[in-house]
């Protein structure tokens, strides 16, 4: 799919947990395709969730608007089965329709507590990591997919961290977290047995190296000036801005042939090198490459050597 196409014009999507980073990013290149796209968060101007970070569901349906689309926030908490039903009655009522669900939620990073085993995990703040990341995902499904399955055609992206290829060969060391995302993974794959005979797709994606907005404050920088990080951590130089996942999953949802990757777990820049979309700067990032040559591989390359 080509920048400025509106490949997507009359087509209604929900992004589940917009209010940020890929979630965002996401709308934003729905919107720009032509999607009325449904951006759904739990902070708002009003009330920020647990997670304490500034961004917002208004800001982002903005930023879809702006970029051509029609970006409608509404406040969702998606492990509350009602507000989900409140929210999928409203998009029939409204339009009729749904043609992408893309399930984002997560906002778990506060709760991780990387190199700490099972035993000695706060089993209260991992139960609560299970539950944005697993339990969240399918409730919205269960509530959207009768809607997205009254048309054929209808396309679930589920996001995680890491596909089956790479999280099946590595600890992610935290045990919840190694559940949590590989759970989206298989929910991917069961999906796409129960939409297929309705003519629906379901293919789960995981960015590379985010440069997220929590990413970025963590390194210090911002995204004019990112690459100042990479002395810090070289790794940083293979990093994605969020716009990378988000042409590469428009592009997916402007497929007509989309069925070729049903049941399936790829990387954003595998899924950008297929469909010949980039980066904001023009490059192509292949943190999958990178990581499972250089850093586990043991090849001498730089990050460089893979945008």
């Amino acid at each position: 799919m080509n920048a400025g196409t509106r490949a997507l014009e009359g087509k209604v999507a929900l992004v589940a947990g917009a209010t940020r980073g890929a979630g965002r990013a996401m709308a934003v290149e729905l919107g720009r395709a032509g999607a009325v796209v449904y951006v759904t968060g739990r902070t708002t101007r009003e009330q920020r969730s647990e997670v304490g970070r500034p961004e917002t569901i208004e800001e982002t349906a903005e930023l879809v608007t702006a970029a051509g689309g029609t970006g409608i926030a509404v406040r969702v908490d998606h492990l509350e089965i009602e507000q989900v039903t409140a929210l999928v009655e409203r998009i029939d009522r409204d339009h009729g329709r749904l043609d992408v669900l893309v399930n984002d939620v997560w906002g778990g990073d506060h709760l991780l507590e990387f190199g700490t085993r099972v035993w000695d995990l706060k089993m209260e703040r991992a139960l609560r990591m299970l539950r944005l990341a697993q339990d969240a995902h399918l409730i919205t499904s269960h509530c959207a997919l009768p809607l997205l399955i009254r048309r054929p055609g209808g396309l679930v992206v589920e996001i995680t961290d890491g596909t089956e290829e790479f999280n099946n060969a590595r600890y992610r060391e935290n045990m919840v977290f190694d559940l949590a995302k590989w759970g989206p993974i298989r929910l991917t794959w069961a999906l796409a047995q129960e939409l297929e005979p309705y003519g629906g797709t379901a293919v789960c994606v995981s960015p590379g190296f985010l440069r997220s907005e929590e990413m970025l404050e963590h390194f210090g920088v911002t995204e004019a000036n990112w690459r100042d990080a990479v002395a810090k951590e070289p790794h940083f130089a293979v990093a994605e801005s969020p716009a990378y996942i988000g042409r590469a999953v428009a592009a997916l949802a402007a497929d007509p042939e989309r069925g070729r990757w049903n049941g399936q777990s790829r990387f954003s820049g595998e899924l950008a090198a297929h469909y010949g979309v980039t980066d904001v700067d023009g490059s192509r990032p292949d943190a999958r490459g990178y990581f499972l040559d250089v850093v586990f591989g043991g090849r001498e390359a730089t990050a460089e050597a893979y945008r």
